[in-house]
């Protein structure tokens, strides 16, 4: 794996960030009208618990953004040509101690359909279908949990 830090995203990021979740793979074809119009902006980095993986030049990796209230993981990228690199595993990995740090004892995840497996390898548990909402949403998708530390505290 090459080398990469992981920094708290700044409202600077809110392009970037947003870039990188439209150039996604993952969601072209029938999965494309989730994140239709949807953009990271500054506001949001500021609400929310955002982090962004970069490589030793600055080029962002993936990101990552965990609402606290409630206990969400609401959006996980890892740029296309990063995938498979362990990139999305040490961002979940961050996510779920920075959850329990925050006192969180666990993360609610609404998974893309595809990511299941990818989140179930990494540990997060199935707790159910969460059913189309067409227009944007006309798939079922599934509701993962994730146990951080803090629940065994």
């Amino acid at each position: 794996m090459q080398p990469m830090t992981i920094r708290r995203a700044t409202e600077q990021d809110a392009e970037a960030l947003t870039a990188l979740m439209r150039r996604s793979g993952a969601y072209q074809g029938q999965y494309a009208t989730i994140i239709s119009g949807y953009r990271v902006t500054a506001d949001y980095i500021d609400r929310h618990q955002v982090f962004a993986a970069e490589d030793a030049t600055g080029r962002l990796l993936g990101f990552y953004a965990l609402v606290l209230e409630p206990a969400e993981l609401d959006l996980a990228f890892v740029s296309d040509d990063a995938q498979g690199t362990g990139i999305g595993r040490l961002l979940v990995e961050h996510m779920i101690d920075q959850a329990g740090r925050a006192g969180l004892t666990h993360v609610r995840v609404v998974s893309h359909p595809p990511a299941e497996q990818f989140y179930r390898r990494l540990g997060a548990e199935p707790v159910g279908r969460i059913p189309p909402s067409p227009p944007k949403v006309t798939w079922e998708r599934p509701e993962l949990r994730f146990t951080t530390g803090a629940a065994t505290r």
